[in-house]
């Protein structure tokens, strides 16, 4: 009964909320129904963003927009495909004019309860705020639109759809501008929920056939402390970030998981030291926020550098407690990073265990999130929103 009611409100939620599928038409301003089950407490919400289904609508509408870029070619779609947990397949991202980025794009899904929302800058906090660095932001060059906001908001307005939309869903301040933009851009990304996998309906929901028996084995692999995956990746998001409306304060966590030590003292690549390059603390050299593990098996490459093509390759990592690499400009062995946490230790495993954790792993794949038409690209593929956009 109780997994009715919340296929239930996941239907109501697609449909209230796909009904402008290629088309012009506007939901209606009402308030938010959150897809989560019972058990789940919603996201925090800015109190100068209430969510509506309007906001979530437009918001939707930006994110698959090129033309938030410069030149009309990169939207926030093309590094954040529906079809990967809103990853992008490459190991960094790319921008504008090609230019290669220095992260791997991490997943969208359930993204308003993350407290920290990139790999390594522990100031980044707030969806909206966030927003501003990949549309203008020139370190580098993603979206490229740096000096040309004017240009690239009156774009926006000049778009039927949009001149009723920012009125709609911003009855107090019409105009398209920085404070519409990114507080519709983050309403759309709170509405982001993932939390119906198979292991979500084993666990939750008492329905013993939705894993495999190699997934089960997995389960009981990945909580014991021979292997200490869960140490960071605990709790309903298999991370050990996360904020609701119930927390009495956010949960964050970074870790320096053994990937470089490229000068025998601990040091990572110049471009990509983590928590360092902003805190100018040793001790926070490589380390990255720990990502969710829920639908990682479509997320690959992984790490913050791309570095590791499968899930495999992540556990052979763990497995022997830090990377060896032997020789080019990185080489170096992390396993002996002095920075390295404490609870990467490495461990011995079967080939049956390794394919036993896999399985469970792939048993956190939502396929509805990858699917829901309520995230789709609403725009048809002739459309200026569309028509130059690159896409993963």
């Amino acid at each position: 009964m109780r997994r009715a009611f919340a296929a239930l409100a996941i239907l109501i939620f697609t449909v209230a909320h796909a009904s402008g599928e290629q088309s012009n038409s506007l939901p209606e301003n009402a308030p938010f129904v959150w897809p989560i089950p019972a058990w789940m407490a919603p996201p925090p919400v800015p109190e100068d963003n209430p969510m509506t289904s309007a906001k979530v609508e437009l918001g939707r509408r930006l994110f698959y927009d090129a033309r938030l870029s410069r030149d009309g070619t990169v939207a926030c779609a093309s590094c954040h495909d529906q079809a990967r947990a809103f990853t992008d397949g490459r190991p960094l991202a790319i921008g504008i004019e090609g230019t290669v980025g220095i992260r791997n794009a991490p997943s969208l899904a359930n993204v308003g309860y993350f407290p920290l929302l990139t790999w390594g800058n522990p100031h980044m906090t707030s969806l909206e705020f966030q927003s501003l660095i990949p549309m203008f932001g020139d370190n580098p060059d993603e979206m490229g639109g740096n000096g040309r906001e004017v240009e690239i908001f009156a774009r926006l307005a000049d778009d039927p759809y949009y001149s009723q939309a920012f009125a709609e869903s911003f009855p107090e301040r019409p105009q398209v501008d920085l404070f519409t933009v990114t507080r519709a851009l983050g309403a759309f990304q709170r509405s982001l929920i993932s939390l119906d996998s198979p292991y979500d309906r084993f666990k939750y929901w008492g329905e013993e056939d939705a894993l495999s028996d190699a997934a089960k084995r997995g389960e009981q692999l990945f909580f014991d402390h021979r292997f200490e995956c869960y140490h960071c990746h605990v709790g309903v998001l298999f991370t050990d970030n996360l904020q609701t409306t119930r927390s009495a304060m956010p949960e964050t966590g970074s870790h320096n998981t053994g990937l470089y030590n490229t000068d025998g003292k601990g040091a990572y690549p110049p471009h990509a030291t983590g928590f360092y390059e902003f805190t100018g603390n040793p001790a926070d050299m490589g380390r990255f926020r720990t990502p969710s593990l829920r639908n990682v098996a479509v997320t690959a490459p992984y790490f913050h550098d791309g570095s590791a093509e499968t899930l495999k390759d992540v556990l052979a990592h763990y497995q022997r407690a830090g990377r060896l690499i032997e020789d080019g400009p990185h080489a170096g062995d992390g396993a002996r990073n002095p920075h390295k946490d404490g609870m990467i230790v490495g461990f011995k495993a079967s080939e049956q265990e390794i394919a036993d954790i896999i399985a469970f792993l792939e048993s956190l794949t939502d396929e509805g999130f990858l699917t829901n038409p309520a995230y789709r690209d609403p725009w048809p593929d002739d459309h200026p929103a569309t028509v130059n956009r690159m896409m993963p």
